[in-house]
């Protein structure tokens, strides 16, 4: 079997480039979603409940993505085709959702459009994103593939970076950051349609630079055998044949995701409580906080401030996790971090004490993006890569629909009748979580698909 060959940075850096502009878009749907259907007028309980749509939409997805391009070839490539079609349909989206108020329709009409906009966002960029790592797996060889998902890691965090920056800046520069009751702010508005047009311009640029393997060279590099690319595709079957690494990393993912899911959905919450003194109103459920008020918006924007925090917390540590020998120590190192950093929000009351908070945050969250999926298509053979990790996207997006359906419910156990709910809670929850993730890093037994391929 033929040796993929060692690329140059510069085509390391193309074949990740377009997965700037795609974080930028995720960033924007992780950090305003709460936001926006609070705006809506969506009561704290049911917050989690408009966070299941994109995991459910992700672990539909991303197999299909994974399947059909694993068989696709054609002038633009294998995996490239399904990325342009992602992000076209992504931006679109990013021109509608952020206006589900402002087109005279009534809250709960709103709410629907905005749950459908949603939905569709999130189809599109798991449509996109999926195909940057699926490349990673084609095409850099096991020696470095640690380097170039450690550049696709430091892609992700500067495309958070600008995207949770974006509504911060602008208000700023002066663009509106209040707007009437069940309209979404101009600063918000803004932000994805610049968004739209960085994503686009970015998944155009890695369309043009990156040339993916022909099928027979891949055939080579890979070990596929004539038989093997006629054969039919049974996931079932490739679930029981996948290695011991799909599904102990996949146990560690579990916690780590669920952990994220609880900090995108109550992190809006928590600051404006904990930190803004926002104001609480009266609501069919008892009270919540004052979604209209000034210190309520003004929460929002830091929320973005502190997830760019976070993001430069990540390249900080993407840059130091090479540094260390031993992966799986440098795995819990990063967890442990984060799951102090996560629990330390609940004893901060000043805006700018919660930077420690979230640059601890961000060595875990540096670790969930690069460690898995090097762990992962190292332990990988053979023609199914993109199905192994369009399944293996269940194991981020089946711990975040747990956590959005069970978040409310832990939520509920925490508040006290007549008061608003203690949201900054379910941030220390999340930070048990990724304790538990931490542990959990130690029956990981890490393998090399090459070498097994290699010997049969």
């Amino acid at each position: 079997m033929k040796t993929l060959p060692n690329l140059s940075f510069g085509k390391l850096w193309n074949i990740s480039f377009g997965f700037f502009g795609v974080q930028i878009a995720y960033a924007l749907q992780s950090a305003n979603i709460s936001r926006i259907f609070s705006t809506l007028g969506a009561d704290p309980h049911d917050l989690s409940y408009f966070w299941i749509l994109p995991p459910l939409m992700g672990i539909v997805v991303q197999p299909i993505i994974g399947v059909l391009s694993d068989k696709t070839w054609c002038r633009f490539g294998r995996r490239i085709p399904y990325l342009f079609i992602g992000a076209l349909v992504a931006v679109i989206v990013m021109c509608l959702l952020p206006n589900a108020g402002s087109f005279g329709m009534t809250v709960s009409v709103a709410m629907v459009f905005g749950l459908i906009s949603l939905m569709l966002l999130d189809t599109s960029i798991n449509v996109a994103m999926q195909p940057f790592k699926m490349m990673v797996g084609d095409m850099v060889n096991e020696k470095q593939k640690g380097l170039a998902y450690s550049i696709q890691s430091f892609l992700c965090n500067a495309g958070s970076l600008v995207g949770y920056l974006f509504p911060f800046i602008f208000t700023l520069v002066g663009i509106n950051n209040i707007a009437p009751a069940g309209t979404i702010p101009d600063s918000v508005i803004y932000s994805f349609y610049i968004g739209a047009v960085i994503l686009i311009l970015c998944v155009i640029y890695t369309t043009v630079k990156v040339k993916e393997i022909p099928p027979k060279d891949y055939a080579e590099y890979h070990g596929i055998t004539a038989e093997a690319e006629t054969e039919k595709v049974n996931v079932f079957k490739l679930l029981v044949k996948a290695p011991k690494a799909f599904w102990t990393v996949g146990l560690v993912q579990f916690f780590c995701w669920a952990a994220f899911m609880f900090m995108w959905t109550y992190t809006a919450g928590s600051i404006a409580s904990n930190v803004f003194d926002a104001p609480a109103a009266a609501s069919g459920s008892g009270f919540v906080l004052d979604v209209k008020s000034p210190e309520y918006q003004a929460a929002g924007n830091w929320v973005g401030v502190l997830f760019a925090v976070q993001a430069v917390g990540s390249v900080i540590w993407a840059a130091v996790l090479p540094r260390f020998k031993n992966r799986k120590f440098s795995y819990v190192i990063s967890l442990l971090l984060g799951g102090i950093g996560f629990m330390s929000v609940y004893f901060i009351h000043d805006q700018y004490l919660l930077f420690i908070s979230f640059l601890l945050i961000g060595c875990a969250w540096a670790a969930m993006l690069a460690l898995p999926f090097t762990i992962l298509t190292n332990a990988l053979s053979g023609g199914h890569m993109g199905t192994y990790l369009g399944l293996f996207n269940g194991t981020i997006c089946v711990p975040q629909i747990v956590a959005a359906v069970v978040g409310g419910w832990i939520l509920s156990a925490f508040t006290v009748e007549g008061s608003v709910p203690p949201e900054v809670n379910m941030l220390f929850v999340a930070g048990a979580l990724l304790v538990v993730g931490a542990i959990c890093v130690g029956i990981i037994k890490e393998t090399s698909g090459t070498k097994e391929a290699m010997k049969q």
